[in-house]
């Protein structure tokens, strides 16, 4: 089989609709838009949101609250998720393991048991995630952004 053999299954392909063109067509006259009317006029496009003139919904309802552009997302991993490793635990490695995305500050959260000693280095501990690895004789780096 080469590329000029190929062709769609059959009936895969529909043609496309011609409308406005007679009454036996089905779509002749107004073509399938109604009748009169802005959606019936050709070139009509809407832009988004808008309904008619009445006042649209994201303007009627309040504004509320705010977006923090300064805060930080961590990319959390709990220590459930470290039981395969042995060793050092870096976000480089987390990222390798596909546990993280690369880039991303990492806070380790204590979700889990953990029975061997490792040597965590991340962005963020919380207090339970750093006593359990140091309850299991590892240690915490925390590394600056």
């Amino acid at each position: 089989m080469k590329l000029h053999d190929l062709s769609p299954a059959p009936s895969s392909k529909r043609n496309r609709k011609r409308v406005g063109r007679g009454p036996g067509s089905g779509t002749g006259k107004t073509a399938g838009r109604g009748h009169k009317g802005q959606r019936s006029r050709s070139g009509f496009s809407q832009r988004f949101g808008f309904e008619g003139g009445q006042m649209p919904l994201v303007r009627r309802v309040p504004k509320r609250g705010f977006t923090n552009i300064f805060r930080v997302h961590y990319a959390v991993v709990n220590l459930s998720r470290l039981v395969d490793f042995d060793g050092d635990v870096t976000p480089e490695t987390l990222a390798e393991k596909g546990i993280v995305r690369s880039g991303r500050p990492v806070k380790i959260l204590g979700s889990g048991e953990i029975d061997q000693a490792l040597k965590v280095s991340a962005h963020k501990f919380s207090q339970a995630a750093r006593a359990k690895i140091e309850a299991a004789g590892g240690s915490c780096e925390v590394l600056d952004r």
